[in-house]
């Protein structure tokens, strides 16, 4: 039997949109309109956070607040490093915004340096850019170029200041590790909004990525097959799920909603099936803004899901 722990990261600091930070209390609260004891049966930790500085000017134009991202990324490694480490126990992060895979992934890096990491991104965005390419500068659209040790110069349209480059380079090299992942080790769910920078790498590289129409086609249960064969030579899999992979049809509460998504039920059964497999290392979901639903649709979405889930690792393993 695994023992599910909870790492909590309030934090919307790479986020664009203010309010993710507080979609872990969302989910919290879809529990008690649940009437569920969740929140009491599983160990819970949360990881302080750094969103005191969005109150302060911002001072790297192409990678906001990326000093504030880098020290709760190490925070966040570190411990997702020590719940990896820890026999039988399964960490789950619950995260504002998708900054937050950098400390994950690279905490799972840490804990198991020798074993080989594959990546499921369940995401309308493929959080490919850097601060050399990034229109926006906010930081929870680079995570996976920060993994991958990318830069994308040849389609560099900023220059970062020194300081900026000097933090980048601390982020990619979190844990001493880099790159974190290869290309080859990244299986993208729902990607469907991207700019010319992104389609770049990803086409260059050749970059799996499902859709929402080939998942409907052939089913979640082939496509969670697909997936897991793609993963066979593998040691540990890391499950990413950003709520905005879903149609904004069912909820409007996230930063950045794409229309065009996946139904919660369709989100639920593919991370169902992918639980099964007992590489599965850590799951995490993110990105969830209440300050932009009604009635907090989009945090009991994601409580059903995480509660099934976890309901089926405790039972399977």
């Amino acid at each position: 039997m695994k023992r599910i722990k909870l790492i909590e990261v309030k934090s919307e600091i790479g986020a664009g949109t203010r309010g993710a930070g507080m979609g872990v209390d969302a989910i919290k609260i879809a529990s008690l309109d649940f009437g569920s004891s969740f929140f009491n049966r599983h160990e819970t930790v949360e990881v302080p956070n750094e969103n005191k500085l969005l109150f302060e000017p911002c001072t790297h134009d192409f990678a906001k607040r990326i000093n504030a991202v880098y020290s709760l990324s190490e925070r966040l490694a570190d411990q997702v490093a020590k719940f990896s480490r820890e026999a039988g126990t399964f960490p789950v992060v619950l995260a504002g915004d998708h900054t937050s895979a950098i400390g994950v992934a690279s905490g799972i890096r840490m804990a198991h340096p020798e074993k080989k990491l594959g990546i499921v991104w369940i995401d309308a965005h493929a959080d490919l850019h850097t601060p050399y390419t990034s229109p926006s500068g906010n930081m929870h659209g680079m995570p996976i170029a920060a993994l991958l040790n990318e830069d994308n110069k040849e389609l560099q349209i900023n220059r970062p200041a020194k300081e900026t480059i000097d933090y980048w380079e601390k982020i990619k090299n979190l844990g001493g590790i880099c790159p974190k992942i290869h290309y080859e080790d990244i299986v993208f769910v729902s990607l469907r909004d991207f700019e010319r920078q992104e389609e770049y790498l990803l086409k260059k590289h050749g970059i799996r990525n499902i859709t929402v129409d080939e998942l409907r086609n052939r089913g979640v249960e082939r496509i969670s097959e697909m997936i897991l064969t793609a993963f066979e030579a593998y040691d540990l899999i890391y499950i990413s799920f950003d709520v905005d992979c879903m149609d904004p049809e069912i909820s409007k509460g996230t930063g950045t909603p794409v229309p065009g998504g996946l139904t919660e039920k369709e989100a639920g059964n593919l991370i169902l099936h992918l639980l099964k497999s007992k590489k599965v290392c850590c799951f995490e979901i993110v990105e969830i803004n209440p300050t932009l639903d009604k009635e907090n649709l989009m945090a009991e979405n994601a409580f059903e899901i995480l509660l099934k889930a976890t309901n089926q690792l405790v039972n399977d393993f």
